[in-house]
């Protein structure tokens, strides 16, 4: 169980019962937002922690050493605070909590008790409860390369090397039609619309703004348009004449790569290694393991 660290305990003369638990939420796109579960709104560090936002503290685990520990915090979905097709949208994932205890008759007296990492979100109809993981938890995530024939590296990154910000690699577009799991634009592309496949369709303007999501594939139709299938539903709302983003894709093979991009010096993968039928076989003269190179 959480004691009081001791420098709240000394800035505290009343009662335990002139404190409360606030929270500051710092989205990956940087909005800041405070709150609270006191009556009223507080303002310390900078912050204006907001009341009434229906948020409460459940008991936190904590642990000696480097172990992960877990918290969560209840609310209820608010138009004002947080929003149902926000947390849908993935707006939220990963953000960055703090939780202080602050004494809300003098606010300059307070402390930050934890930093946590925004986990799981469960939603119902009117409520969500959020996992704050705490930042240990980042010590249990995977490093390192994938030892696989395809690319494990992120179309267009670093890694990559391969300029996408050009056209027709980059394309902004307009919105002809929507519909669900499908986006049609009369603008053409610029390049086949199946080199759209496994690439990324971001919202510039409109409702949806900011939101994205993987394409699937793109298809030229007979009305002159480009339907454009999406894997996941942008569950903000998008309008004819909202403007778009789409950008080409890989699906990470090496015939891709030297054929389609000439960019098989940036090549990620091990094409080159052999399947399980090779690993798995009988070695013996005369036949594909005989002990030769596989790759010539």
């Amino acid at each position: 169980m959480r004691t009081l660290p001791d420098e709240l305990a000394a800035a505290v003369a009343g009662p335990v019962t002139t404190l409360a638990n606030c929270w500051r939420l710092t989205r990956k796109d940087g909005s800041v937002l405070g709150f609270t579960d006191h009556d009223e709104p507080l303002v310390f560090a900078g912050t204006r922690f907001e009341a009434a936002t229906g948020l409460s503290a459940s008991e936190a685990e904590a642990a000696l050493g480097l172990g992960a520990t877990t918290g969560e915090v209840e609310g209820a979905l608010s138009s004002a605070a947080i929003r149902e097709e926000d947390v849908a949208a993935g707006r939220f994932d990963g953000a960055t909590v703090e939780s202080f205890v602050v004494d809300w008759r003098n606010p300059a007296a307070h402390v930050r008790i934890d930093v946590s990492d925004l986990g799981e979100v469960r939603r119902d109809e009117t409520a969500f409860t959020a996992e704050l993981r705490s930042v240990a938890a980042r010590l249990e995530a995977v490093r390192g390369r994938i030892y696989r024939r395809r690319c494990d590296a992120v179309f267009g990154d670093a890694r990559c090397g391969f300029d996408l910000s050009q056209p027709p690699y980059t394309v902004e577009c307009l919105v002809a039609a929507v519909g669900d799991g499908w986006i049609d634009t009369a603008t053409a592309l610029g390049a086949p619309p199946e080199s759209y496949a496994f690439g990324r369709l971001t919202m510039l303007t409109g409702e949806a703004a900011g939101l994205g999501s993987d394409v699937v594939s793109a298809t030229d139709r007979a009305n002159g348009t480009v339907r454009i299938a999406i894997a996941s539903p942008i569950v903000a709302e998008i309008a004819a004449g909202d403007g778009f983003r789409i950008v080409q894709g890989c699906d990470k093979r090496f015939a891709t790569c030297r054929g389609r991009f000439a960019n098989q010096t940036n090549f990620r993968g091990f094409p080159h290694i052999p399947g399980s039928d090779a690993s798995l076989a009988v070695g013996r003269r005369g036949n594909a393991n005989d002990g030769s190179p596989v790759v010539p």
